[in-house]
């Protein structure tokens, strides 16, 4: 496809990245030409200097032909002008990110008058997936499939846990689960497991499967399956305001430390429900006083990477709490990795995760299309939802005579309501909708997940 991207900050070069590896032409726009230059000189893409509220930039930079124009720059206003102007001048789809809170209650209108095809609030987005995670304290992420029919669960195994010391084909027949063992990081590397697998102590491993079978076993495994009932949010900002709103409609009881008094203000006025205390999460003398010792879950989201990972440790040290910690910049992602922080939310990846699920769905092809796509493990895998059409490759031959490629394993089968649970003679039909995780990239069909003779 013929994408213009507005806008190469922190969530545009997270997009360009994604989609850079595949089969698009990409040209970006921006008003910083070093920055831009970065950008064009790292991935295979296209590049404009100027303002993407500019016919003429537009113009200069494909629109005419576009099939698709992503503006995803600091301001909103210029986003939705961008997607004003690209759709006047190319009849396109246009993707906005819209970040105030004051479009929140008229974003059907914006959508609609401005014939935007996604409007995409990244603190929103990155607040839904912490309740996710509130909701089932044992995970470390939560994302769901097949219109929430399936659900993928990552959890980090602990000394103790019946997990590790056995191979997973002694798990399934010990635990008789429906749950499938998908994906294991262990050191830096992500691996697609096989039957003899054998899962160690630190391993991340992700899990697939119907939520009431994922609980199931995580009961087998003691672990929590049941929502929290409170929680101290570490900072007021944008996330902080949308969880608050989420998490009070839920019944749970929130306390927010928040340093900005004028801030405090706002929030307590808006959302009178939540106790917002005026001072620093760095206090640790009010943290206590405040109850983190029997707090149910402690979520770090202060504008500072660093505090957000010194707080979560020090709640690690008083606390048994669900833990969860924004991070807003990529080069702390292999120290994270060393340190048990907790469950962690990007901004930037969970934006570009939607954008490039709403891309892969337009370029779909005639016999099967990616219905979602779930990048995990900082994009070393894919999990990819495929809906499948008449003609498909991989219709009616069982799993077990299926030529794969390396990496690549089918983890569940939705067919009509119910779940198949994928064996060797399994077989899939057209309808179906098949979850793949792989930890290739590029994916754009079904037929991708064979070897081409």
């Amino acid at each position: 496809m013929q994408i213009i991207i507005v806008g190469c900050g922190a969530v545009g070069t997270t997009i360009i990245a994604q989609l850079s590896k595949e089969d698009h032409n990409i040209t970006v726009i921006d008003m910083d030409g070093e920055e831009l230059k970065d950008v064009v000189d790292t991935y295979d893409v296209m590049g404009v200097v100027g303002n993407g509220a500019s016919y003429t930039t537009m113009k200069e930079a494909g629109i005419e032909d576009a099939d698709l124009m992503i503006a995803v720059t600091s301001s909103d206003e210029l986003n939705l002008l961008s997607c004003l102007i690209a759709k006047k001048a190319g009849d396109c789809n246009t993707i906005a990110r819209v970040r105030n809170p004051i479009y929140k209650q008229e974003v059907g209108y914006i959508k609609e008058e401005l014939g935007l095809s996604l409007v995409i609030n990244p603190e929103e987005a990155a607040a839904a997936e912490a309740v996710r995670l509130l909701k089932f304290p044992s995970a470390r992420k939560v994302e769901t499939f097949a219109r929430s029919r399936v659900e993928m669960v990552t959890l980090q195994i602990e000394e103790g846990s019946i997990l590790a010391g056995k191979s997973l084909r002694q798990l399934q027949k010990e635990l008789k689960s429906q749950v499938l063992f998908c994906v294991v990081a262990r050191g830096g590397e992500v691996i697609i497991p096989g039957g003899s697998f054998v899962p160690e102590v630190h391993d991340e491993i992700t899990l697939i499967g119907r939520s009431k079978h994922v609980i199931a076993l995580f009961r087998k495994m003691k672990l929590p399956t049941a929502r929290v009932h409170s929680t101290i949010i570490i900072g007021g900002g944008g996330v902080s305001f949308y969880l608050m709103e989420q998490l009070i409609a839920l019944g749970i009881d929130v306390r927010v430390f928040e340093k900005n008094k004028e801030r405090c203000k706002e929030l307590s006025n808006i959302l009178p429900e939540a106790l917002v205390i005026n001072a620093s999460g760095t206090d640790r003398d009010m943290l206590m006083e405040e109850g983190l010792a029997d707090a149910e879950s402690f979520v770090a989201l202060t504008s500072t990477d660093e505090e957000n990972i010194m707080l979560s440790l020090f709640c690690k040290s008083m606390s048994k709490a669900k833990r969860i910690i924004m991070l807003h910049h990529a080069r702390y992602g292999d120290l994270v990795d060393t340190l048990d922080v907790g469950s962690i939310i990007d901004t930037r990846e969970i934006t570009a995760e939607k954008i490039v699920q709403f891309v892969r769905g337009m370029s779909n092809s005639l016999d099967s299309n990616i219905e979602s796509l779930y990048a995990i493990n900082e994009g070393k895998a894919e999990v990819l939802e495929f809906l499948i059409r008449e003609n498909a490759p991989v219709i009616d031959i069982p799993l077990a005579e299926m030529d794969l490629k390396k990496g690549v394993l089918v983890a569940a089968i939705l067919r009509g309501n119910d779940f198949v649970h994928p064996k060797g003679d399994t077989t899939i039909h057209v309808g179906d909708r098949v979850i793949v995780v792989t930890t290739l990239s590029g994916m754009g069909d079904i037929r991708d997940i064979l070897n081409q003779s």
